[in-house]
């Protein structure tokens, strides 16, 4: 059986991640502050904007490290936290808090997971706006 490696999220990737998502929201009018995180879950990118709320620092790493480990757009697991929802008792199974609100959204190349990003410091559905551009650019 033959494998086929799938390129993972370089520096440049990141950067341009957070330089897209910086600018989306600046041309909106809002400070934002983005994390770009690998595969891993480590940090590969990070912008806190001093304009921004205090949290949102914290609050696009959250949303980055949720995106991630889940593998999908925390803008399409708002229900599924409810109670009664899918994940509702996640949060605590796992060693790190989740944040299930709109702007982290998983990274792929060639269908893998390579990365995630996470935008904070806008409403909920801006800052999902703001990754989804910045995703788009990598494409």
């Amino acid at each position: 059986m033959t494998t086929t490696a799938v390129a993972p999220l370089t520096i440049e990737d990141a950067e341009l991640l957070v330089a897209t998502a910086r600018r989306a929201a600046e041309d909106a009018g809002i400070a934002v502050s983005v994390t770009v995180l690998d595969a891993g879950g480590h940090l590969l990118a990070f912008r806190r904007d001093d304009r921004a709320v205090l949290i949102s620092g914290e609050t696009s790493t959250r949303k980055a490290y949720t995106a991630l480990q889940l593998n999908a757009a925390t803008a399409d697991l708002v229900d599924a936290v409810q109670p009664g929802g899918l994940f509702h008792t996640l949060p605590t199974a796992l060693d790190r808090p989740l944040l299930f609100i709109a702007g982290g959204i998983p990274v792929h190349r060639d269908g893998r997971l390579i990365g995630a990003i996470g935008v904070g410091g806008g409403a909920p559905d801006q800052d999902h706006g703001f990754a989804a551009a910045a995703v788009q650019a990598l494409v």
